[in-house]
């Protein structure tokens, strides 16, 4: 999947094509995920973080226990917290160092 630009998800009793280059954030609900669009559309998803980390594309990065950050889609972080098209997420420390290592490549 992570060659593709788009998927469907089943959400809200329809099949919905969401493009991955328009998720913001992806937050974990238990065994689901809420999928914040750019546009702030919220899409609830039966899948668990952990599961769906795996199928993403690479642009797409864990930075805490229940959030999934699409990094092409930052737009600034400052201290411990990334802002994502309106959406402030919380850095966890074990994801901190690996989040660095992921944003040096962008850096100038």
């Amino acid at each position: 999947m992570t060659s593709e630009k788009f998927t469907f998800i089943k959400t809200d009793k329809k099949i919905i094509k969401l493009y991955f280059d328009t998720i913001a954030v992806i937050t974990g609900l238990g065994n689901y995920v809420q999928i914040i669009t750019v546009d702030n559309t919220k899409y609830t998803y039966y899948k668990s973080l952990k599961d769906l980390i795996d199928v993403l594309p690479n642009d797409f990065m864990r930075v805490h226990n229940s959030s999934i950050v699409n990094l092409t889609n930052i737009d600034s972080i400052e201290d411990n917290h990334i802002m994502a098209k309106g959406n402030k997420i919380t850095i966890g420390k074990t994801y901190k160092e690996c989040l660095t290592i992921a944003l040096d490549k962008f850096m100038l």
